[in-house]
C-alpha cells in the first residue's frame, strides 16, 4: 500500500476521533495553543507511520496512547530544576559508607556469639537458607528452627549494640554506630 493509499485510512481515522483528541488534551493543559500544537504533533506522527497506520488494529487507541506519551513528553520538559548551591559542603572521598564499616564488624560479633546462635545466623540469614530447610537439617520442628533463629537474632543485635555501639531508629533498622578497634 502506497503512501497516497495509506492517507484516506489516517484520514478517516483522524476525522472520527479529532475532537476527542483535542478535548482530551485540552482538558490536561491549561494552555488551548498547547493543545493544538500537540495535536499537531500528534497528526504528524500519524503521518509518518504511512502505509503501516492501516495495519493499526485499534485507530482510536493508537491515537490516545501517542496523545498520552506526548503529553508525558511536554510535562518531563517542563518539570522545573533546582539549582544546587555552591555553598553545600563536598562528599569526603575518604570516608568509608557506613555499611561497609558495619560490614566490618559484623565477622568480629558473629565470633562472639554461641556456636548455636551463629550457625542459626549464617545458615538462615547468610547463605539464605529456608528456616523448615533449617529445621529439616537440625531435625527439629518448624516452630523449634524459628525460635532459635529469633534467639540468635535477637543476641547478635545485643552483641551489635554492646560491641559496635549500633544504634537502632524506633523501627529497629540500623541508624548509626561507632566501629570498635580491630
Amino acid at each position: 500500500m502506497s503512501e497516497v493509499e495509506a492517507r484516506p485510512c489516517l484520514m478517516q481515522a483522524w476525522h472520527a476521533h479529532e475532537r476527542e483528541l483535542q478535548a482530551w488534551l485540552a482538558s490536561r493543559l491549561d494552555d488551548p495553543a498547547l493543545a493544538r500544537d500537540l495535536l499537531q504533533e500528534i497528526f504528524i506522527k500519524a503521518l509518518r507511520m504511512g502505509s503501516r497506520f492501516c495495519d493499526v488494529a485499534n485507530a482510536r487507541a493508537w491515537l490516545f496512547e501517542v496523545s498520552r506519551n506526548a503529553l508525558t513528553d511536554h510535562w518531563r520538559r517542563q518539570r522545573p530544576t533546582v539549582a544546587l548551591d555552591d555553598s553545600l559542603p563536598e562528599a569526603e572521598p575518604d570516608a568509608a559508607p557506613a555499611v561497609d564499616s558495619l560490614a566490618t564488624c559484623l565477622p568480629r560479633v558473629l565470633a562472639e556469639l554461641s556456636a548455636a546462635d551463629r550457625d542459626a545466623i549464617t545458615q538462615c540469614d547468610l547463605l539464605g537458607l529456608s528456616q523448615e530447610a533449617y529445621a529439616r537439617q537440625l531435625g527439629i520442628s518448624l516452630a523449634g528452627a524459628k525460635s532459635r533463629v529469633q534467639r540468635a537474632r535477637r543476641r547478635l543485635r545485643a552483641q551489635l549494640v554492646a560491641s559496635c555501639q549500633v544504634v537502632l531508629d524506633p523501627q529497629g533498622g540500623v541508624c548509626c554506630f561507632t566501629p570498635r578497634e580491630p
